[in-house]
């Protein structure tokens, strides 16, 4: 697509991956320096600072929207293709582009193998499942979740999930859409985590899916805060958030499983109902604890990285009305064709080619992670390829490999679902044209994105 080229102009585009270097054996040095052998041997590049690194700029840069600057200058100073820093204590090399990203996900538990930084622990702290002995650490317990996603996320279950979607969207057209002004950021909010606890929690009731915004609202600005856990900082209000909602989800949990045994409730394919009636490998059933806290961080995902796509859908659509055009030609189409009440279905979904190219672009402009963490778990050669490989992976913002995001089908659906609403009942213009885009766990605006709405004539 051609209609945001101009912008990428603007913009120094830049997929970044970081990869935990390997601690080395220690060869024999003089003093405290390594050996001209050992510094050979890692990308070039500045560690910054003692201890700190560059992990001030980083976040600096990452708060502002900047991040790119942040690699440009490194790119531009040491390597184009990678080059090594600090991060938050962490010897880091970071690689560049679309052969960093091939690189990276062409060898996943080969060379390198997914990394969580320890900080993250606190936020979302592991638990032992003490029912069926599963390992400790965060990136195995994770695995073990991962193995339950598909049963869930599979396209049949999300297909019957469309016309709940469809429904929930028409309700908040009517409550929280029905006057002239309104903040994207809190509005798109409400209807992704409705449905993220819907989809993941089987809860329905507004009231529980408000309280838990509560700590949702908190807990996004900790993710990627400098992790100093003091009263104030934004790290220390994320773990707090976190303890609450986990304590929150967990009653939820307990409720849910009474009511399974008493039968009171039946499955549904909601992901705490399917976790509470399946096994592990070993025939052992997941605690409430360790069900509690893998949820908690699903919903988490599932809704947040969800919000900030359709809130820049929101924003580039009002400032190109031509693409808007193009999307609501296209949309009014599936509109005309359905009943007076009736819900979209799978087959409208796959009609909406256009619509998912725009959603597409704007991932494209605006990706929603800093980067892929990975350690590397053994030693290798990097920026030494020979011929020209496979096409290189040049738009990766589900990831790739075996790391791909597992929710990139629910993802795309409410996209498109929302993006047929909004957009058959509704043009709009930003109120701040000029507002800038800030990054916490993921990118928003900084003032909410207010928007006039100007309902369609019917």
């Amino acid at each position: 697509m051609e209609f945001l080229f101009p912008l990428s102009l603007l913009l120094i585009l830049i997929v970044l991956v970081n990869i935990f270097l390997k601690k080395r054996k220690p060869q024999p040095t003089t003093g405290n320096h390594p050996s001209d052998e050992q510094i050979q041997l890692l990308p070039p590049g500045s560690t910054g600072l003692p201890l700190i690194g560059e992990t001030l700029d980083y976040f600096f840069k990452l708060k502002n929207g900047v991040l790119e600057k942040f690699v440009a200058e490194r790119m531009k100073n040491y390597s184009s293709k990678v080059f090594r820093t600090s991060l938050i204590g962490q010897p880091t090399a970071i690689l560049c582009g679309p052969e960093g990203n091939k690189f990276l996900f062409s060898n996943e538990k080969k060379l390198v193998q997914v990394w969580i930084p320890s900080y993250f622990d606190k936020i979302f702290p592991k638990v032992d499942n003490a029912d069926s002995g599963v390992a400790s650490s965060n990136t195995e317990q994770t695995k073990l979740i991962r193995k339950q996603l598909p049963a869930v996320l599979k396209l049949e279950n999300l297909v019957s999930y469309i016309g709940t979607m469809d429904a929930v969207m028409k309700q908040q057209l009517r409550t929280e859409w029905n006057r002239e002004k309104i903040y994207v950021v809190p509005t798109v909010s409400k209807f992704t985590l409705t449905l993220a606890c819907r989809f993941f929690l089987g809860i329905e009731d507004p009231e529980k899916v408000e309280e838990i915004s509560k700590y949702v609202r908190d807990i996004d600005p900790g993710i990627m805060s400098i992790p100093i856990d003091f009263p104030g900082t934004n790290f220390n209000r994320a773990i707090k958030a976190s303890k609450m909602m986990r304590e929150k989800i967990q009653l939820i949990v307990r409720q849910t499983k009474i009511d399974l045994q008493e039968k009171r409730a039946s499955v549904s394919k909601n992901l705490l109902m399917h976790l509470l009636s399946t096994s592990d490998e070993n025939g052992q059933f997941f605690s409430e604890s360790y069900i509690a806290s893998h949820v908690f961080a699903l919903v988490e995902g599932g809704y947040g990285t969800v919000t900030s796509t359709l809130t820049f859908i929101m924003k580039y659509l009002s400032e190109f009305p031509h693409v808007y055009d193009q999307v609501l030609k296209e949309q009014m189409a599936i509109a005309k064709s359905k009943e007076q009440n009736e819900v979209l279905t799978w087959e409208d979904v796959r009609s909406m080619k256009y619509s998912w190219n725009v959603a597409r672009e704007v991932l494209r402009l605006m990706p929603l992670t800093s980067g892929a963490y990975r350690e590397a778990i053994t030693d290798f050669t990097y920026a030494g390829f020979e011929g020209n490989g496979p096409p290189p992976f040049t738009f990766t913002p589900f990831g790739g490999g075996p790391r791909m995001c597992p929710g990139n089908e629910y993802a795309r659906i409410v996209i498109l679902v929302f993006m047929h609403n909004v957009v058959t009942k509704f043009r709009w213009e930003k109120l701040l044209p000029k507002e800038k885009v800030v990054h916490t766990a993921i990118p928003t605006m900084a003032q909410r994105l207010p928007v006039r709405l100007h309902p369609h004539k019917q």
